[in-house]
């Protein structure tokens, strides 16, 4: 087994090297469970408003009851559409307790992506913030949703706070677009009506759809990856066996920035971390840096994730920087590549390692990391998580030895059942019970995997691979550079060469200067023929940039000559 997994030999004291996906035959036995063993303690704080285990047990039950009595049955699929809000906590477990599949939904999808999600689902109800119900007006009509549950930022922060909170959003801010929806009940009135009602105890199986996930909007169009309960069980079982020898159950703080509709912040923190009674403090917006410094400096987290970009964005926050980090314990960064020049840079200004986990939506998501207490290695993924086998093949799927690069495969419980009503897609993704992910890279002979690039990421210059995040980390140590993106543009000679986007940390950098630093530190055919100088960079809502778009107005403009 050791030859087979030579990275279980570097687990730190204390993670196995396996873990029972069928301790618990869905998600809702193990968050009863949960409910129980820490009742009278904090689960979920949001803008300063708290919700304990007890009432995420009370109001998740009237929700799922609610729910029940509009007809819909175990299988059918409820969307959610709101930021990091105390809501959604209650309404995704009360979705899962009456045996609904849940769809997240992005809650900045354009109306065209919200009809796309909603027929491809077949999602029957919703749970939409008010901000965003405009979008779902136009688009409802299309879909077959019929049941409606409105809500707003402010709804479950008390009559005083909430109204305040929703009269600055609504009439200040101007953020909430007039609308009309049928039929629209509020989430509270949502959970008052199920009060009325009991709600019988289901735990469903282990191969039941907990929820669809979709993935691949930022790529083409967007799937819907089917977790099971299984498949959520034992990445929560994962993600719990390398972080706790770290900590204590029950009596520590994480501060969640990321928003719970995506994968990462799904099952790490509305997951994984609340079924071992970890306090989770709620960010609304995670771009409003004062208020991920104000929660962390009143929270003191003892964790906390996030994305590269938002890591590298506090490091360069005045007050972020004066606070005092000694609480941190675990740092955790994925979603995408964590630049070695930040890993460096936070330790330094927090004193906590940053470590690097890698993860698809396809694997529930959680597929490596460096182990949390700092003894990793900087520029690596890390270590497959227990009862998860990753190789790296060649393109005709032979198997490659340490530090030979090809296609990252992995095989675990927590591998997707398959895209739903995508069978075709699925067999090109599962091939005899491995996951195609699509990324290149290579395992160290210790058994640490390290990421090269995404395939269609990939740039050919003269024959020769260039991968981005190669470059991208090169200039990212820059000290005049504080966002840099790299893309492949097409060139006459060389088929392709290399554009780099900057975003300057100083306004003195020069392409000269830049260029001049990248011929010091890379071979000849890495170094950008293109510089452009940017305020921003496109990004995900989560702050991941999206290359793809920076080439696709770079198609535009080739098309436009």
């Amino acid at each position: 087994m050791s030859e087979q997994r030579p990275w279980l030999k570097n687990y730190p004291k204390g993670i196995p090297a396996n873990i029972d996906p069928d301790a618990y035959p869905s998600v809702a036995a193990l968050i009863e469970e949960t409910f129980e063993k820490y009742r009278k303690q904090t689960a979920y704080v949001c803008m300063d408003k708290e919700l304990s285990f007890d009432q995420l047990d009370k109001y998740s039950r009237q929700f799922g009851a609610y729910l029940r009595t509009r007809g819909l049955e175990p299988g059918d699929k409820v969307a959610l559409m709101m930021p990091n809000l105390l809501q959604y906590p209650i309404a995704l477990f009360g979705a899962l307790r009456a045996g609904l599949v849940v769809v997240n939904t992005n809650p900045l999808y354009t109306p065209r992506e919200m009809e796309h999600q909603f027929i491809d689902s077949g999602a029957k109800a919703i749970v939409i913030c008010e901000n965003f119900a405009a979008n779902l007006e136009k688009i409802l009509g299309h879909t077959q949703i019929k049941t409606i549950i409105v809500t707003s930022i402010g709804e479950m922060l008390g009559t005083i706070k909430g109204t305040l909170v929703n009269f600055v959003i609504r009439k200040i801010k101007r953020m909430v677009p007039k609308f009309e929806l049928p039929n629209t009940v509020s989430f509270m009135d949502a959970m008052k009506q199920g009060k009325k009602f009991s709600l019988e105890k289901r735990h469903g199986s282990p191969d039941e759809v907990a929820i669809l996930q979709y993935t691949g909007g930022t790529t083409g169009v967007a799937k819907g990856a089917m977790l099971t309960n299984r498949n959520l069980v034992s990445n929560m079982q994962q993600i719990r066996s390398i972080m706790l020898p770290f900590l204590q159950e029950g009596k520590e703080t994480a501060l969640s920035p990321l928003p719970m509709y995506h994968i990462f912040a799904f099952t790490v923190h509305a997951l994984g971390l609340m079924s071992v009674g970890i306090r989770n403090v709620l960010i609304v917006n995670p771009r409003d840096l004062k208020s991920v410094s104000k929660d962390f400096k009143k929270y003191q987290p003892s964790l906390m994730t996030g994305v590269n970009t938002l890591f590298n964005a506090l490091l360069h926050n005045d007050t972020f920087k004066a606070l005092d980090h000694s609480c941190l314990k675990i740092s955790v960064g994925g979603g995408m590549a964590v630049q070695r020049a930040v890993a460096e840079q936070w330790k330094i200004v927090t004193g906590c390692p940053l470590s690097e986990g890698y993860g698809m939506t396809e694997a529930s998501p959680v597929v490596s990391c460096n182990p949390v207490d700092g003894s990793g290695k900087l520029g690596t993924i890390g270590l497959p998580v227990p009862s998860t086998d990753v190789r790296v093949v060649d393109n005709q799927g032979n198997v490659l030895g340490p530090d030979q690069v090809g296609e990252i495969q992995v095989q675990g419980p927590q591998v997707m059942k398959g895209y739903y009503n995508r069978p075709e897609e699925t067999s090109a993704t599962i091939r005899n019970g491995w996951l195609c992910t699509g990324d290149i890279g290579k395992m160290h002979a210790d058994g640490y995997f390290e990421i090269v690039d995404r395939k269609k990421d990939m740039i050919l210059v003269s024959g020769f691979n260039v991968y981005p995040n190669e470059v991208e980390d090169v200039i990212a140590t820059h000290p005049k550079v504080l966002e840099v993106a790299a893309i492949g543009v097409p060139d006459q000679h060389s088929g392709e060469v290399v554009k780099v986007f900057i975003v300057k940390k100083e306004k003195s950098l020069t392409v000269e200067e830049l260029i001049r630093f990248c011929r010091e530190n890379m071979t000849g055919y890495k170094v950008p023929k293109h510089v452009e100088f940017r305020k921003e960079l496109p990004k995900t809502n989560v702050g991941k940039i999206l290359r793809r778009e920076l080439r696709e107005e770079e198609k535009k403009k080739s098309q436009q000559k």
